[in-house]
């Protein structure tokens, strides 16, 4: 594996995580070092770290609160 590959998935723990999950990315990632931008696309679709899926997230604690609320003020 190229040094600067690496190097770059010694930069995030989730990397690491995601690359001992699905070990079949070592062998991507020595023959093409370019694919390492596939590979944390994927494990930020997997893990939930997507932009869309963190307000997704967000989305759905405030209808959680907002039920909440409701149920406590017809009370």
């Amino acid at each position: 594996m190229k040094k600067s590959t690496y190097e770059k998935l010694y930069t995030d723990n989730n990397y690491i995580k995601y690359l001992r999950e699905n070990s079949y990315w070592y062998k991507n990632l020595n023959r093409n070092p370019e694919s390492i931008e596939k590979m944390i696309e994927e494990m930020k679709e997997r893990y939930g770290l997507r932009f869309k899926d963190k307000i997704d997230k967000a989305k759905t604690s405030l209808d959680l609160i907002n039920a909440f609320m409701t149920v406590t003020k017809d009370n």
